[in-house]
């Protein structure tokens, strides 16, 4: 799916959305159970890379994963 397209296939679209940004000290397991079911994880997780998301659960990943991912892309 292109550009903002595979927003509308997302399984967060019908989920609360206070689920992805779990207070502190609390676990996102709920929420990247929604993403491991959602046809478009990989697309969610290239944006939020893509626009630099510092909060929340975005492609299946927390702000640490996604700081490590990108720090590792980076390298290579």
């Amino acid at each position: 799916m292109s550009g903002v397209d595979w927003r509308a296939s997302a399984v967060c679209a019908q989920t609360d959305p206070e689920l992805f940004f779990p207070e502190t000290g609390n676990l996102p397991r709920e929420a990247k159970k929604v993403c491991a079911r959602c046809p478009v994880c990989v697309e969610c997780l290239e944006d939020a890379l893509a626009q630099d998301r510092v909060y929340g659960v975005w492609g299946g990943t927390t702000e640490r994963e996604r700081r490590k991912l990108a720090t590792t892309r980076r390298a290579a």
